[in-house]
């Protein structure tokens, strides 16, 4: 036995060196990526499959695909989409007029753009529900017209708006204060005008950078709470977003339940984001041709 386990040692301790070897030639900023990715995103994500995973197939099933469960993935991912387009071509205008224009008070709107990131979700959500009302500034406006916003999925829609607006601006500006104007200069010397300068030599290295602000404002929305649960009814299949169905499900001391609708969110999530990259290496490629 001895002679066995020692020749076991002997086989085994030159792959632990190999092993020691190599991660010994891993530099230290990827170590301490991996380490903290681990603890910050893995690990949580793991936990949360694992939980989901206690109950059965069936069950799990049953709760994914209930009627109450598809009508919030319907409200949240719908809505999400549908404000991080309009953001996507609003935010691509404010980019470019703060990027290509100056004027009064430029630098306060400059900085206002970014009030959505420090404001608490709740205040804003009770700012717009306030606003939108239909004794608010802007509902009251909208109330002789058949519109209602405040407590309704359009509010919904409006509150996903404005919280990630910020990351299209942001993520464009940038881009487009290192575009360089000698291409546009010689497009419009060969007699291009402006609106098609824009279409066949700023737009196309920008659609990256477009979708990938696009990405980040739907991925915001997605996870948004704070804001929706104040504007919004939180009435079962009108505007019920699948957050606060998660919420609902926790005050029910439904933990699992909970992480099923978390754990498809994610998945949800995961399969749109990475549809978005691939369009992002897509135009990537077609622009670079």
């Amino acid at each position: 036995m001895n002679l066995t386990s020692s020749a076991q040692v002997d086989r085994k301790t030159p792959v632990w060196k190999a092993f020691l070897r190599q991660l010994n030639q891993i530099p230290w900023t990827w170590r301490i990526t991996l380490i903290y990715l681990t603890f910050m995103l893995f690990m949580p994500i793991v936990a949360m499959f694992l939980k989901a995973s206690t109950e059965p197939p069936a069950r799990f099933w049953e709760i994914a695909t209930s009627e109450m469960a598809l009508a919030t993935y319907n409200v949240t991912f719908v809505t999400s989409l549908l404000a991080a387009l309009l953001n996507g071509v609003f935010g691509t205008l404010i980019a470019w007029v703060l990027v290509r224009y100056d004027f009064p008070f430029k630098r306060i709107i400059d900085a206002t753009v970014d009030l959505p990131f420090a404001l608490p979700t709740s205040v804003a959500g009770l700012t717009l529900a306030t606003v939108y009302s239909d004794n608010g500034w802007i509902g009251s406006l909208l109330v002789p017209l058949g519109i209602k916003v405040s407590f309704t999925r359009l509010g919904v829609w409006v509150a996903m708006i404005f919280i990630s607006l910020p990351f299209v601006v942001r993520t464009v500006q940038p881009v487009l204060q290192e575009m360089e104007r000698e291409t546009e200069e010689a497009a419009w010397s060969l007699g291009a005008s402006q609106w098609q300068t824009f279409w066949k030599v700023i737009f196309p290295p920008l659609l990256p950078t477009i979708l990938t602000g696009v990405a980040l404002g739907f991925s915001r929305a997605v996870g948004e709470y704070g804001s929706t649960v104040i504007i919004s009814s939180n009435t079962p299949f009108q505007d019920l977003i699948a957050p606060v169905l998660i919420f609902q499900r926790l005050e029910q001391y439904d933990y699992s339940g909970a992480t099923v609708i978390g754990v498809v969110l994610l998945a949800i999530s995961l399969v749109l984001l990475l549809a978005i990259n691939l369009l992002q290496a897509w135009s990537r490629r077609y622009d670079v041709r």
